[in-house]
């Protein structure tokens, strides 16, 4: 008789971190007091990007980073992987706001640009990150899906991506790529690379420390107000600081402007080579679903699957997770959802893991800059952070450093969604869409749907996600 597996490793940063233990950097705390010319609170992907683009810009300029746990620590360090074209919001929501469809195609076509902007970047500054830029397939696995997805190419072609960036395939185009039994059919983005995101973090810290920027770990900053940045011990007097906390940044920001909404994830164990030839995912192409609850994956460079999911997605109050520990029935859903995207292939979960993204009322993010107070911020990817913190941190260093560039009129500079509702009211909201969500996708896997539940448009609209 087998011996029961063991449980998966749970929490810890999660699994993208815990592989690279051995290569984990390390930087001193912050003491005393200094004066910088550019703070940046946060050391993810924008405040490392915001800091690169500093030092380009101007390296002479003395910049520092003050982390409030250790570079990587957040969404920057656990998330699914995927370099991609998704700007952090609703297009047509941007458009009404300021510039029109004009305006909103530019923004879209700067995502574009910015994965193989990355992409350059890396390979000219010698990082690997795993990156590859293989697509990523989105699968239907109802016909109300790929009823969606049809509607939702025809969005992407109304905002600028042309027919061979977005390419919608049948059934068998679907499973000559990914062998889906399920799958209905799906669409294929041209425009996404895999990364492995704690790879992508050490190499900026590492090239940052290369081009003079100090990095601080455990400097929390409890306050910035003008010029002055109070830590617990020490006081840093800055003429530029820049907000990069995403998920974390209800203290510095206010807790209305936006929340953390949680994330979840489980990696395998590296899988044979006659599950993947049965699997036929023979690339590195990312990977998701039409449902309201999607998941998101990618295909590790060692052979795993890596997978991601809602969970439980927001915490009483704006709770964070602290190390990402998750619940077992978050671990049984999402392997469950593997499961079912491959019958027949035995997959033991190696790591589990949780971690938030920053979402604003509208789940549109926002580029700010105040001039007068030399303080400014870039937040809300609602989980498409990757590019979005390049692009982010970029346009926050050209408009604090008044470089006029295609970057600095784009829609979402200076957007502001209105605050979230105050508990317990946002808390009820919240777990109500996602329910909502849940209902929608069962409804439409039993009864066979043809067309997108009414409670799935339903909590679309009211979440502000329908273009």
């Amino acid at each position: 008789m087998n011996a029961p597996a063991a449980p998966p490793r749970n929490g810890e940063l999660g699994f993208w971190v815990a592989q690279l233990a051995d290569r984990k950097p390390s930087f001193p705390r912050f003491t005393g007091q200094d004066s910088v010319d550019v703070a940046i609170v946060g050391g993810g992907y924008t405040g490392l990007w915001a800091a690169y683009f500093a030092k380009k810009l101007e390296p002479s300029l003395s910049v520092a980073v003050f982390e409030a746990e250790q570079v990587g620590y957040g969404a920057s360090g656990r998330n699914g992987g995927w370099l991609s074209a998704m700007p952090p919001g609703n297009r047509a929501t941007f458009a009404r706001a300021g510039g029109g469809l004009e305006a909103s195609r530019a923004l879209q076509q700067e995502f574009v640009a910015g994965v193989d902007a990355v992409l350059d970047i890396l390979e000219a500054e010698g990082i690997d990150a795993d990156q590859h830029k293989g697509g990523a397939l989105v699968a239907a696995h109802t016909r109300a899906g790929l009823g969606r997805l049809v509607t939702r190419r025809d969005a992407e072609l109304k905002y600028g991506l042309t027919d061979d960036e977005v390419h919608l395939l049948d059934r068998d185009e679907f499973q000559s790529r990914i062998n889906i039994s399920t799958v209905h059919g799906g669409l294929f983005y041209k425009h996404c690379a895999r990364i492995h995101p704690a790879k992508l973090v050490y190499g900026l810290a590492d090239t940052l420390t290369s081009m003079g920027v100090r990095i601080y770990e455990s400097s929390r900053v409890d306050r910035v107000e003008g010029k002055t940045l109070t830590l617990a011990d020490g006081r840093v007097t800055a003429a530029k600081t820049f907000i990069c906390t995403e998920g974390y940044s209800g203290q510095l920001l206010g807790r209305r402007s936006l929340i953390p909404v949680n994330s979840s994830m489980i990696v395998t164990k590296p899988l044979p080579e006659e599950a993947w030839q049965q699997i036929g995912w023979d690339g590195p192409q990312c990977l998701n679903d039409s449902a309201h609850t999607f998941i998101y994956s990618q295909r590790t460079s060692d052979g795993r699957i890596a997978m991601g999911g809602r969970g439980v997605p927001y915490r009483f109050g704006s709770g964070t997770g602290g190390a990402g520990a998750t619940a077992q029935s978050t671990i049984d859903l999402i392997s469950h959802r593997l499961s079912t995207f491959f019958p027949g292939i035995s997959f033991e979960v190696d790591h589990a893991w949780s971690g938030v993204l920053g979402v604003t009322r509208d789940w549109n993010g926002g580029v700010h800059w105040d001039p007068a107070s030399g303080i400014g911020s870039s937040t809300g990817y609602a989980g498409h952070g990757v590019t979005a913190a390049y692009v982010g941190g970029r346009t926050l260093v050209e408009l604090a450093f008044e470089k006029e560039t295609e970057r600095t009129t784009l829609p979402w500079v200076g957007y502001r969604a209105r605050k979230w509702e105050p508990e317990p009211i946002r808390w009820l909201g919240v777990h109500a869409m996602y329910r909502l969500f849940g209902i929608a996708d069962q409804w439409e896997e039993r009864r066979g749907s043809t067309a997108t539940s009414l409670l799935a448009r339903f909590g679309s609209r009211l979440a502000g996600l329908h273009e």
